[in-house]
């Protein structure tokens, strides 16, 4: 990640809004590291998907054990059965999307190397052909793992629980509430 852009970002947020000022600065430092693995960051998005992070954490050891002494990617997983899958703790419905994502990138279907040179727009495109990736975790993917710094996923749930608790409102703004919220900051 470019530390003078991010540098420039938060002094931007700095000075444009007091609550983001006030965040920045219980924050502290700025520290974020990129997942550089984008086939097991994908991975870890969809088993992460409506489960607490404990249990993910869980199951993708129990992927990774099971796959050892290879990495989780497209061949090492596009080996594994639905079966098998349901047997380490993986519902049905996640497994046939982790292989889709295998066999998607496996065959070259999508091509993970590439997404660092496309726009935005581009990179969601393509990530959410993949079955169980939708618009949230390809903004999750843009952000944590090719470190693009203008994303706001407004309609997250997660997000508008904190500007409505940052803003001291009473009520849960809406996904165009939070939108408008974060263009006057941004």
């Amino acid at each position: 990640m470019d530390k003078e852009k991010i540098g420039q970002a938060l002094e931007h947020l700095r000075r444009a809004d007091p609550v983001m000022r006030d965040v920045i600065r219980r924050a502290g430092p700025f520290r974020l590291k990129l997942r550089r693995d984008r086939f097991h960051a994908l991975v870890s998005s969809i088993l992460s998907q409506q489960i607490s992070g404990k249990a993910a954490a869980s199951i993708r050891a129990r992927l990774e054990e099971y796959v050892a002494p290879e990495r989780i990617s497209p061949e090492s997983l596009g080996r594994l059965t639905p079966r098998r899958l349901r047997a380490i703790g993986v519902s049905p419905q996640k497994a046939a999307y982790l292989l889709d994502l295998a066999e998607r990138v496996g065959s070259g279907g999508l091509r993970l190397h590439r997404l660092a040179r496309m726009a935005d727009e581009q990179v969601i495109e393509a990530l959410i052909q993949v079955k169980g990736i939708g618009v949230w975790t390809a903004q999750m993917f843009l952000i944590f793992s090719l470190g693009r710094l203008d994303v706001f996923p407004h309609e997250d749930l997660g997000v508008r629980v904190a500007i409505r608790n940052l803003h001291g409102r009473e009520d849960l703004p809406d996904k165009e509430t939070s939108y408008r919220i974060a263009i006057e900051v941004l």
